[in-house]
């Protein structure tokens, strides 16, 4: 399932090599809404990039406005009897909308593009080599 959004980058950290063959990379989004009431709410938004993605945060910076094209997973992991789920928002694309100095740019032009809108990476990440056998991804 493909989506987009519009925020402010909040926070983006650095890239985790998870094992040998799978890395990811986080960053929060801050999306406010106003109700029809006039009440403000903000929302953080964790979003990770894998692989090959984790560059696509490098030429954002913290407050710049951002519109992030993603997939909606979700994993089922089972350990000792307990069934546990996770959802993860996996970026593909990351367009800057404007910076943080509020300058917009020429064209809203994608900063990485994936070919389709499909999960540009497999649904199962690759086995954990690391030794750390109880992680769920």
């Amino acid at each position: 399932m493909s989506f987009e959004i519009n925020g402010r980058l909040a926070e983006k950290f650095d890239t985790q090599k998870v094992s040998d063959r799978f890395q990811k990379r986080e960053f929060v989004l801050e999306i406010k809404s106003t109700s029809a009431t006039g009440y403000e709410f903000v929302d953080f938004i964790k979003f990770q990039a894998t692989q090959d993605k984790c560059s696509l945060l490098d030429p954002v910076n913290i407050d710049d406005t951002v519109k992030v094209s993603f997939n909606l997973r979700g994993r089922k992991w089972e350990k000792d009897g307990q069934v546990s789920y996770f959802t993860n928002l996996e970026a593909w694309r990351i367009e800057k909308l404007s910076s943080e100095s509020g300058d917009e740019p020429a064209s809203q032009t994608p900063i990485a593009n994936s070919e389709s809108t499909d999960a540009p990476f497999p649904s199962n990440p690759p086995e954990n080599d690391s030794g750390f056998d109880d992680l769920p991804f």
